[in-house]
């Protein structure tokens, strides 16, 4: 299993959502993807489109500007 960093602090819409999908399709079944970022709204953006890929979605931590997302593929 690997795990997979995606660092987007700074980054605003709709960077963080993209470079996470592309994390994503390069991630093998089982393997985990860390997504920290600082858009507030992403925070909301990235968990629902887990929901909707059918993926799971291990924690979301942190402040609306200081965030961790974990996701398992």
């Amino acid at each position: 299993m690997a795990e997979f960093k995606v660092d987007v602090r700074g980054e605003t819409c709709p960077v963080p959502l993209v470079e996470t999908r592309k994390a994503l399709r390069k991630a093998a079944l089982g393997d985990v993807i860390e997504v920290i970022g600082t858009h507030p709204s992403s925070k909301k953006e990235i968990p629902m489109a887990v929901e909707a890929l059918e993926l799971e979605l291990l924690s979301v931590e942190g402040s609306d500007n200081d965030w961790t997302i974990r996701i398992r593929r």
